[in-house]
């Protein structure tokens, strides 16, 4: 496999504590050669009848000359194309009338009419996020392998999560791996399982705790799937009584329904390399983008450990904070998060509970960062303000860079600030471990800020990171670089808990 060395030179930007950054020369820039299959659906139903229609008029002469065509096009992005094909097929025949007795060649063609390339990092590759892999086997002594997250957004500006492996050497030396192969969407698993009394749970906390939704939970096991639930809803259609009127009692369960969708899970082939993967938009609040995904290796209780990471769906006007879970970045869970305090973006959590509590950073009024608490990982209430913006560089807002890092001295917080000219830069701040609304230090200068090759990009002046990384004793900050690219910086992690000063105004 491909790798690229990040050699990295030594810059001083936090000059009046004597925090030595590394930044690296190398750089991860969208590739619009990295595309990926997706289904197209050109108009309402009538329309890919009238377009199913015509092939089928098609000359059986001429169908084996067109198939050939686009498949030659398509083939070397994309090994199963004409498994693809017949997969787009098929379920096309489920929705438009399509003749039962048809040659494969114009079964294959039908479905490559409504198939379409999808450039996923053609425009961007940023906002990493970065966490130790599941699998640290065959490293040398010192080493450690990652995983890198980034947001990639392509064409009409949306945005996906994909992935990037690498090693942090014994001398601190980074190694990303190159992407290989061809990215490709996971398998949706077809019977994911909800629980009854978190899904209750929900509905309330959405303001579904009515007697129609009542009357569908009494209808389902204490574990049921999505078919179950539809079922359900669909009984209660069709028998169940309409005091309050056939709208309302529709509109609730159109939204039970919306809900279950909401929460999905997905699973990717074994054999697909982590760079071949991508966790595309699929639902309706996510159909503009999956954003800025903060990736955490979450350490249970019992000595188990598991991945979250809190991004941002947004539908094309509201950015909805959702969470994701993960053990091997091969089956995916993507789940709704609820409570009063789950709003705007930039939701960040702690590596593990605090005195039995999940912990979270969160942005409820894009000024300040507020920490809560909670019973369970995906309710949210009471937010209070932890941080509010008092230096010259952050005096516009402030928000977190990734979930807080566990230290001897602290709970070490990477926070981005915005101030003159809308310039992004990177800050730290230090936490009580066993009460983190105590904030210990914090720096009064940018740890990093944007130089003069980073000032330009899509949203100019802008370093931003999703999650920093800490090894043998050197904290790991993979950036975004004005909404573009992404770049590395390391800095020791004596030096810049020696930098943090008690909280006070300059």
């Amino acid at each position: 496999m491909a790798t690229r060395s990040l050699v990295t030179d030594k810059t001083t930007v936090h000059e009046r504590n004597a925090v030595h950054v590394k930044r690296t020369h190398a750089e991860l820039k969208p590739d619009p050669s990295r595309v990926l299959l997706r289904p197209f659906t050109p108009g309402d139903h009538r329309r890919v009848q009238r377009i199913v229609s015509s092939i089928l008029s098609i000359s059986e002469s001429d169908v084996g000359p067109l198939l050939g065509a686009i498949s030659s096009k398509l083939a070397a992005h994309h090994p199963r194309i004409e498994e693809l094909f017949q997969e787009r097929f098929e379920h096309l025949r489920k929705i438009v009338s399509i003749e039962h007795k048809l040659s494969e060649q114009r079964r294959l063609l039908i479905g490559s009419y409504f198939l379409s390339e999808f450039a996923v990092e053609s425009a961007a590759l940023f906002n990493p996020s970065i966490v130790a892999d599941p699998n640290q086997q065959g490293l040398p002594p010192g080493a450690l392998r990652f995983v890198l997250s980034l947001r990639a957004t392509g064409d009409g500006s949306i945005s996906s999560i994909v992935f990037r492996t690498g090693i942090i050497h014994a001398n601190h030396r980074i190694e990303v791996m190159a992407a290989t192969g061809d990215i490709v969407e996971p398998n949706q698993v077809p019977h994911n399982v909800y629980h009854k009394a978190l899904f209750e749970r929900t509905c309330l906390e959405l303001g579904l705790d009515n007697e129609r939704t009542r009357r569908v939970m009494r209808r389902l096991p204490d574990s049921f799937n999505l078919k179950e639930l539809l079922a359900a809803v669909d009984t209660e259609l069709k028998e169940g009584p309409t005091p309050d009127g056939e709208k309302a009692r529709q509109d609730t369960l159109e939204r039970i329904s919306m809900l279950a969708k909401s929460n999905y899970s997905v699973r990717f082939p074994a054999e697909q390399c982590l760079s071949e993967r991508v966790i595309f938009p699929v639902i309706r609040s996510q159909r503009n983008g999956i954003e800025d995904a903060r990736f955490v290796r979450f350490h249970n209780d019992d000595g188990t450990h598991v991945y979250y990471a809190t991004f941002t769906a947004f539908n094309g006007q509201l950015g909805i904070p959702q969470l994701l879970e993960t053990s091997d970045f091969l089956l995916f869970q993507l789940m709704t998060l609820n409570g009063p305090a789950v709003k705007n973006k930039g939701m960040a959590l702690f590596p593990r509970q605090i005195n039995g509590s999940y912990a979270m950073l969160s942005r409820q009024d894009s000024e300040n960062v507020y920490l809560m608490f909670s019973d369970h990982v995906r309710f949210w209430y009471e937010p209070k303000v932890l941080l509010k913006p008092i230096f010259p560089w952050e005096l516009v807002q402030i928000g977190n860079c990734g979930s807080p890092i566990e230290t001897k001295a602290g709970w070490l917080v990477l926070t981005h600030g915005v101030g003159p000219g809308r310039v992004y830069s990177i800050g730290a701040c230090l936490l009580d471990l066993d009460d983190p609304s105590k904030v210990i230090g914090r720096l009064h200068d940018p740890l990093l800020k944007p130089i003069p090759s980073e000032w330009e990009g899509n949203v100019p002046n802008v370093v931003y990171s999703c999650g920093a990384l800490l090894h043998d004793g050197e904290l790991f900050i993979p950036y975004g670089v004005s909404d573009y690219a992404a770049r590395f910086a390391t800095v020791p992690l004596d030096e810049l808990l020696s930098a943090l000063q008690p909280e006070s105004r300059p």
